[in-house]
């Protein structure tokens, strides 16, 4: 079948799911609310769904009084009885797969649970909405013509007890149905090498020869792999290796640090770049429009949300809100409620609201990632909008960051110590330092009143590091590659030390 006519009924077959994404676009809080009744009606024969008494549970109300926010260590006893066999533990359906995280602040590692329902109506049909949204608003796409270069986890499937953990992205490549591995480069085999410097090369020789026409993966890594290509290829830039290419497809970190540097190797005005927020736990949220930051809140994905203001995070005045609820321009702390029995869980991501009809958000940091020693609530999202604004002024590139505070001592001050990694270095680092410390300063009004006249904090200050200090760090902790992130701030000082010590 000639190329043409499998991306015309490719495209056709996506376009269908429009009409049920306006369902919930028009009705978003009666199918939450529903979902959230066939969640607890499916469970009631659980252990979960017995202790809390899901069989008389009839309402939102119920629901809240009775089941208490919990994060991972609340629930791994319960995970580890499904990890040893015991199921009916906390979801209705066998439990067989575990997204393996140890995500960004904690070297325990974390056994996610992943269902049959969470694979097929969350993270495939996020997969294939991103397609479908993405279709409806370029109609001339030419998309299914080449393939998608994606760049996952780099670990294999194990297995433990008749069950199987590992990096979502290999959970997932597992259970792939046979059309998207046609139309995905490289191959199973090599998006599951699990050494990443191996793979990287291999990733480079498989695919500088297909039809690439999209690239899907967290834009650091990514990075790292299309520099290798070009500098394997001799190339100025991608289109002269896969000329059809039309769109990236992004997640895991925010994409303002890394948006210029694109730029410069993808030189083509009609470029499109689309972000998602997807996670071990679940599949959330979607760009669904052509060149904007905001995602669309994603409904009918077997997840109910509830919000945390973090004004009041960790506080006696703590409380939970449902979507019907929240505010725009508040940044919230998120809770999910999952089709693989995650109940009221603390996922560690804070999001604000930039439009309630329909639900449209942004991701603006980590419940753990963020600096507030002196009360200046300095979130990721102002860090990452910061250091792109700056590097715009000063003509830079900076690959990787991370942020501490100074703690107050005696008379002096406080301030912020950061550790910055360049691509490409700034001409007057004095300059740089200024002019990102007045950046923020206009991007967190908190920031800019303790910044006052120095009156509790002093001007940041910047350690230049060393080429590839976060790239040793990572590998130091078995972490290169997929979904791995470099903390970007945290109210201690212990990433930066040990970064410091490399």
């Amino acid at each position: 079948m000639a190329l043409p006519i499998i991306n015309s009924i490719a495209s056709w077959f996506l376009k269908q799911r429009i009409h049920q994404i306006e369902l919930f676009l028009k009705y978003p809080n009666e199918v939450q609310e529903e979902l959230l009744m066939n969640l607890i009606r499916s469970s009631e024969n659980t252990i979960i769904g017995k202790q809390y008494g899901f069989d008389s549970m009839k309402s939102y109300n119920a629901f809240q009084d009775r089941i208490p926010i919990s994060t991972y260590e609340d629930l791994e006893p319960l995970i580890e009885k499904t990890r040893k066999g015991e199921q009916q533990v906390f979801w209705h359906e066998p439990i067989k797969w575990f997204a393996k995280s140890s995500g960004t602040t904690n070297a325990k590692s974390k056994f996610i649970p992943v269902s049959n329902s969470a694979l097929e109506d969350c993270h495939y049909k996020g997969s294939k909405d991103l397609l479908c949204l993405y279709l409806n608003n370029n109609e001339n796409s030419q998309l299914f013509t080449g393939k998608s270069l994606r760049l996952g986890g780099s670990k294999q499937l194990y297995e433990d007890n008749n069950t199987f953990f590992g990096d979502l992205s290999a959970i997932l490549i597992d259970n792939m149905p046979f059309w998207a591995e046609f139309s995905s480069t490289p191959c199973n085999k090599t998006s599951l090498m699990s050494e990443w410097e191996t793979k990287l090369l291999a990733i480079v020789n498989e695919t500088k020869i297909e039809n690439v026409t999209s690239f899907a993966g967290v834009p650091s890594w990514m990075m790292v792999l299309l520099n290798k290509v070009l500098e394997e290829t001799g190339k100025n830039n991608l289109f002269e290796i896969w000329p059809n290419l039309e769109v990236y497809f992004h997640g895991g970190v925010s994409f303002d640090p890394y948006r210029e540097q694109y730029k410069k190797i993808l030189p083509k005005q009609d470029f499109k770049y689309y972000e998602i927020y997807n996670a071990s736990e679940g599949f959330f949220a979607i760009q669904d429009l052509n060149n904007s930051n905001d995602l669309l809140l994603m409904l009918d994905y077997g997840i109910f949300y509830e919000f945390i203001p973090m004004d009041v995070f960790g506080t006696p005045n703590e409380k939970i809100i449902r979507l019907a609820e929240v505010e725009i321009n508040k940044n919230y702390a998120i809770v999910i409620t999952t089709n693989s029995g995650l109940w009221r869980y603390l996922i560690g991501d804070t999001v604000r609201f930039t439009s309630l009809n329909p639900y449209r958000i942004r991701i603006t940091g980590r419940t753990k990632h963020h600096i507030n020693v002196f009360g200046e609530e300095l979130m990721v999202e102002n860090t990452d909008m910061a250091i792109a604004k700056t590097c715009k002024i000063t003509n830079t590139e900076v690959k990787d960051y991370t942020v501490a505070p100074i703690f107050m001592e005696g008379k002096e001050k406080g301030s912020h110590e950061w550790i910055i990694e360049f691509r490409k270095q700034p001409d007057n680092i004095a300059f740089f330092t200024k002019t990102l410390d007045e950046n923020i300063q206009a991007l967190n009004s908190d920031y800019e009143a303790k910044r006052y006249n120095n009156m509790t904090l002093n001007q940041l200050t910047i350690n230049v590091a060393r080429e590839n200090l976060f790239y040793d760090w990572l590998k130091n902790q078995d972490k290169l590659g997929g979904q791995h992130k470099i903390p970007r701030l945290s109210n201690k000082r212990d990433y930066l030390e040990e970064l410091l010590s490399l």
